[in-house]
């Protein structure tokens, strides 16, 4: 029986334990790897396609995008209602996304189904058609969603902080107008498809209650398909920053609300100081109790909330620091961020303060490895970056025993506001 006169013992996260769960790997006929993760309690699953289809292979703007929204309006044998209607009949649910290396097919459905659904996913990636008529549609969709969203500071903010940092013509830098989208058409279209698609880089991810069956299910979907046999080598672009580093754009004369970004160039997560850095940006703004939050939001009251982060791109990031606040403020929530790097870079930070951070960071991993689909996100993003088990356990034991001297030292090297673009868009 319980003994409720004593208390349990209370373990804090920093001394867990923690293990990422092992992937099975196998080739279909073909040649294109799956990684799956089998485990969970609940009858279902996700089946991600992951294609080397992102923006930086588009040799036109938008094509990528058109090309991945696009995919399953249609194909010779059936029409855009007819697949949704197939994978609503079956309560599953298919979805698509473009980044900027990779594009994705993504499906949640229940595991019995997964037979009946693939043949279908297969004849969108073999013999997809972009009607007309759908293509219209999209375009005139997303130049009225632009238009909207050109109103919106923060929206506007989002747009050029990235074109400074990369410059215009870099996949992580460029942006979209209405013109770019007047100027798709199908031809270009299918031949991103053709290309990037159809005989195109792939691999599959697949995680939850798997059936019994699922490999030769895979294999029989997607095994003879023409993936992976001509490499589409991804083209060198150099990022090409702003030689300015302050801009002040107004974007609503009559605006009372600014969107800030501050924000600087930094290396990919294969440099020796990215894990140690992310322990400082969570002490500096990466969570609600950080230093930015207590200051800028709780303090001085210029926000309702202020972040910082490293961009998660594969070949180079930026740090950033994003918020919008009172356009009478906007001059003075500036200044308390450069306040807050001086003090980093002057100040060690006390113990109590960063095992609290730790033990954030070490909590929020326990959250982010609860169910099969976060397991498997992970090891996406670890294989998509070219990193082993080995990059998670180091990253542990980077939380768990970075120092205050090594993080200030960190601080010196990357927290200098004369490195750091910024922008107020009013």
């Amino acid at each position: 029986m319980l003994n409720r006169t004593i208390q349990p013992t209370i373990t804090q996260p920093v001394d867990f334990n923690l293990y990422l769960k092992p992937y099975h790997h196998f080739a279909l006929d073909n040649g294109v790897d799956v990684y799956a993760i089998e485990a969970g309690e609940q009858e279902v699953l996700m089946l991600d396609l992951v294609f080397d289809a992102g923006n930086w292979f588009e040799d036109k703007k938008v094509i990528a995008a058109s090309a991945n929204f696009l995919l399953k309006n249609g194909t010779s044998n059936k029409t855009a209602f007819e697949i949704n209607e197939h994978f609503d009949f079956y309560g599953a649910y298919l979805n698509r996304s473009c980044y900027n290396e990779t594009a994705t097919i993504t499906l949640h459905a229940l595991s019995k189904n997964l037979a009946e659904l693939t043949p279908v996913i297969t004849e969108i990636v073999s013999d997809a058609v972009f009607p007309e008529e759908e293509l219209n549609i999209y375009k005139q969709n997303q130049k009225q969603r632009l238009e909207v969203n050109l109103k919106k500071c923060d929206f506007v903010a989002t747009r050029l902080i990235d074109e400074y940092l990369f410059g215009m013509h870099h996949p992580y830098g460029t942006y979209n107008s209405t013109v770019d989208y007047d100027n798709v058409d199908k031809e270009s279209i299918i031949k991103f498809y053709n290309q990037y698609y159809k005989n195109g880089n792939c691999k599959i991810f697949i995680a939850g209650k798997l059936p019994d069956n699922y490999e030769t299910v895979l294999n029989n979907a997607f095994g003879a398909l023409p993936l992976n046999i001509n490499t589409n080598v991804k083209k060198e672009i150099v990022s090409t920053p702003a030689t300015e580093k302050k801009y002040h754009i107004i974007n609503d004369e009559n605006g009372v609300q600014a969107a800030l970004r501050i924000a600087r160039n930094f290396p990919n997560k294969h440099h020796l100081d990215f894990q140690k850095t992310l322990v400082l940006n969570n002490v500096f703004g990466g969570f609600f109790g950080s230093r930015l939050m207590s200051n800028i939001r709780e303090d001085k009251g210029y926000t309702y909330g202020i972040h910082s982060y490293l961009q998660n791109h594969i070949q180079e990031s930026a740090w950033m620091i994003s918020t919008e606040c009172g356009r009478d403020v906007a001059n003075a929530t500036i200044d308390e961020v450069y306040k807050e790097m001086k003090i980093l870079q002057d100040a060690l930070i006390d113990k109590e303060e960063l095992e609290l951070v730790k033990n954030y960071m070490i909590g929020t991993l326990l959250g982010d490895l609860d169910g099969p689909f976060q397991i498997l996100a992970r090891w996406k993003s670890y294989i998509l970056n070219g990193f082993d088990e080995s990059y998670f356990t180091k990253a542990i034991n980077t939380i768990k025993t970075v120092t205050s001297e090594e993080l200030q030292v960190l601080a010196k090297k990357y927290l200098n506001p004369n490195e750091f673009f910024e922008l107020t868009v009013i």
